[in-house]
């Protein structure tokens, strides 16, 4: 076995040892270059308490695991899968002496749900928990409970390189925290930040590794927030001698070939560039580095649980991020780092990334939490409990698909779509495929996505799939689809779907379907599109998937109000017919057409928010004509009305005798604008017989309507209590106006009240009227509430004065004679 050099964590390992020994659980803390990743669970396998037992490690990212677990065979003079293993998805090395396994995301889960106790395993070793993984949170929460219920000899231990330590080891029942100086050599920062803002990163980051290339010696690792600019990187750095340094690509759907080499040392006497997406922030050593370029950008999920989309956006780092990027130039001797931001953009650089359980589509966890029985996550320790939104949305999702029952238990669909290696939704999609006769389709639609397909193709999944199935023919001749078509191959073999079975590429749309049933696409106009969940989509109008009348959309931006469409299949009519059939909705709908201002009737076939036919109907039912012209009329408002004296006068005087009384106790009901409103189903509907239109509301009887708030009893009780007129002895009917705030109002000349005495009321007797005495002429005279005052003291003067301008008027010494 080779000779192991020093590595700054072996200082710590004896307290590790001796923490474990004891029983505890430890959260370790190293930064980068300690040697964390490979020595602890060397250093670990021979211990007393571990006999018959293996280790397992949560390795985030697929490519570090494989490369960590080399590294530590290679350590042991062995071949990987002897002492040293590792699983995951499509690749697997494990031996019947494997003592070490490192697993990556999904794994560690997919061990604990098929055995909670863990048998034969001793201790789980969670590295690099600062990236804070959705399965690595979850990984954690589920190992809790197992140590908590079933397994107290199960040692756990959590290792980070920039994660605040003492919450998980509060989380661990406050376990002891070891922490490792590492091994890191001086690292000289330099600002570079952009000349515009609006500069491309690739560009910037091309010039700042050309500057490095002219200015430093040793290999250089550059840091692109994504497989697109790292591309088109490379293309603008293709011109470097070979002799000057080798340019490497290295991000997750990348082949391993060529992931090998960017991570294999360059040759003597000469140099590299490795261009690289986040993936080599943390365990993943690349050997030679000395110079570290840093775009300062990361791209990350962003999931709105109110459109269920995730979107891909691009982020500023966080520190620890930075920081992590910064240290890859220390590890061989003294650094540079170029960080392409300004002094002052680094100085407001957020502490941490949000954890992916914050931020990410919840429907995985939920059904995972669901198989093990939990239906509250906050019963279960977190370091961040899962959002309540989020996990709303991811249960009305796994409900839809038949995994979840009106309980939120798992139900044996459920248990079905969780032994696959696939998002629910992709899940669901195959399970359903096949008993359809498209599972070999499904199949290898899921591994397109799952497995992130780089090639090209445009927006139409047509015809990728086309690619895959011609590669499928010659594998020899297309190993960039190796990985996608082993996928496809290990997930038909799962579901027991029919290798002989044709792929149809045609088909892709109606498969696709069956996952995103929120996600079908009709088209409104020149590449605008209406998705079935109600929202807005769009592709460009050059794009040959912009004429088709329906799309099933497997990849958008997630923008709230018009998503960007990037990936997608055409679906026919009659397969959307087919598929959905149980959720298609033949009806009627009777609406206010508020444009028009007239009653719409029309028969639709609905697939949720989608009208997949729309006619005209042809005799619509009175009542909801009706109703459909009481919404036209709250819509508008009360002023739509044919309102005349009359009816207003009548609303006034029903206000006013309600006025009167305590309003809970009053038998006159509400006749304000709010309460008629709410209330045009009760007392106005009856009368729109006939009405169709705001143009036919003259027609309408209002005066009627309203009359029928009133039994008849009332309404005599109105015309007595608060009567639209008046009889003065005279003979004469004066009107009384219960318009004015201050109250009713009896308008009269002066004449025609000789012989009435005292001031008159109303409300047997409860009110006395405000008189208007007019002129001949109809000018006020005099306002008064005391009618026999004015006779007695005011009378004698405005006789004096009218007597004389209105002669012919009478005008008697005594008026009440």
């Amino acid at each position: 076995m080779p000779t192991l050099q020093h590595l700054p964590i072996d200082d710590i390992l004896p307290d590790l040892r001796a923490c474990l020994a004891s029983g505890q659980c430890a959260v370790l803390h190293a930064p980068p270059g300690a040697g964390k990743t490979t020595r602890v669970p060397l250093a670990l396998r021979h211990e007393p308490w571990l006999y018959g037992k293996r280790i397992v490690m949560l390795e985030p990212r697929r490519l570090a695991a494989r490369s960590a677990a080399r590294f530590m065979a290679r350590q042991l003079g062995e071949r990987i899968g002897e002492t040293v293993g590792y699983r995951m998805r499509m690749d697997t090395r494990i031996g019947p002496g494997t003592r070490i396994e490192v697993v990556t995301e999904g794994v560690l889960t997919r061990m604990l749900q098929a055995d909670p106790e863990l048998t034969g395993i001793g201790c789980i070793i969670f590295d690099e928990f600062h990236e804070r993984s959705l399965h690595a949170d979850l990984g954690l929460a589920l190992a809790i409970e197992c140590r908590d219920a079933l397994r107290d000899d199960l040692r756990l231990v959590v290792m980070s390189a920039t994660l605040d330590s003492a919450p998980v080891a509060a989380l661990l029942g406050g376990c002891p925290i070891l922490t490792s100086q590492g091994r890191s050599f001086p690292v000289e920062t330099v600002f570079l930040p952009p000349v515009r803002k609006d500069a491309d990163v690739a560009e910037h980051v091309a010039l700042a590794v050309r500057r490095a290339l002219a200015e430093e010696d040793g290999s250089i690792l550059a840091f692109l927030p994504g497989a697109a600019e790292i591309r088109r990187t490379g293309m603008l750095l293709s011109d470097i001698p070979a002799e000057v340094a080798s340019v490497h690509q290295l991000y997750g759907t990348l082949a391993q070939s060529a992931q090998d080499a960017a991570i294999a040392p360059a040759a003597p006497g000469t140099r590299k560039v490795v261009l690289a997406s986040a993936i080599a922030e943390t365990s993943l050593t690349i050997e030679g580095i000395r110079v570290v370029v840093d775009g300062g950008l990361a791209r990350v999920p962003r999931f709105d649980p109110g459109s269920g989309m995730t979107r891909l956006t691009t982020e500023r780092v966080s520190r620890a991020s930075a920081d992590q990027r910064r240290g890859r130039a220390g590890r061989l001797g003294p650094g540079v780092c170029y960080r392409l931001w300004s002094a002052g953009e680094d100085s407001l650089l957020k502490a941490f990334p949000a954890p992916e359980i914050q931020e990410a589509d919840l429907a995985p966890l939920a059904l995972e939490l669901a198989l093990w029985g939990v239906t509250d996550p906050a019963a279960m320790a977190w370091l961040d409990t899962p959002p309540a939104g989020n996990m709303g949305q991811a249960r009305d999702l796994l409900r839809s698909l038949g995994a979840l029952d009106t309980a939120d238990a798992v139900t044996p669909r459920g248990r079905a779509m969780a032994a696959l290696p696939l998002h629910p939704r992709l899940s669901h999609m195959v399970l359903t495929a096949r008993q359809i006769g498209h599972g070999r389709t499904a199949c290898m639609m899921a591994a397109l996505l799952t497995e992130r397909d780089a090639t090209p193709g445009g927006a139409d999944l047509r015809r990728r799939m086309g690619n895959a199935v011609a590669a499928a023919r010659t594998p020899a001749n297309a190993p960039q689809w190796r990985t996608i078509l082993e996928s496809a191959a290990r997930i038909a073999r799962m579901t027991g779907v029919n290798p002989r079975e044709r792929i149809d590429a045609e088909a892709s749309g109606m498969v696709l379907g069956l996952a995103y049933p929120d996600r079908i696409a009709q088209r409104t106009g020149a590449g605008t599109f209406r998705l079935s969940c109600g929202r807005a989509a769009w592709l460009p109008e050059d794009d040959p998937l912009a004429h088709e009348e329906f799309l099933c959309v497997a990849d958008l931006d997630g923008n709230a109000s018009r998503a960007r469409i990037w990936r997608a299949a055409p679906v026919l009519r009659d397969e959307l017919e087919s598929i959905f059939e149980g959720d298609i909705v033949d009806d009627t709908f009777v609406v206010w057409d508020a444009r028009t201002e007239a009653v719409s009737a029309r028969r639709q076939r609905q697939l949720r928010k989608l009208v997949l036919a729309d006619a005209p109907l042809q005799s619509a039912a009175l009542g909801d004509v009706s109703a459909a012209v009481v919404e036209g009329i709250r819509s508008i408002g009360l002023h739509c009305l044919p309102w005349d004296d009359a009816t207003r006068d009548w609303r006034a005087r029903v206000n006013f005798l309600r006025g009167l009384d305590t309003p809970d106790e009053s038998p006159w009901p509400d006749v304000s604008d709010a309460a008629l409103l709410a209330g045009l189903e009760d007392w106005l509907a009856p009368f729109l017989t006939g009405i169709t239109r705001r143009s036919h509301f003259k027609r309408m009887d209002l005066a009627a309507a309203l009359r029928s708030l009133l039994p008849w009893d009332m309404q005599r009780r109105l015309d007595r209590e608060a009567p639209a007129h008046l009889t003065l002895p005279s003979g004469w009917r004066a009107r009384i106006d219960y318009a004015p705030e201050s109250g009713p109002v009896l308008l009269v000349k002066l004449q025609k009240m000789f012989g009435v005495l005292a001031t008159p009321t109303i409300a047997n007797g409860r009110y006395a009227l405000t008189v208007h005495l007019l002129s001949p002429a109809g000018r006020p005279l005099q306002i008064t509430r005391d009618l026999e005052g004015f006779w007695k003291n005011g009378y004698r003067a405005v006789k004096a004065e009218m007597k004389g301008r209105y002669p012919k008027h009478p005008w008697p010494d005594d008026p009440l004679a």
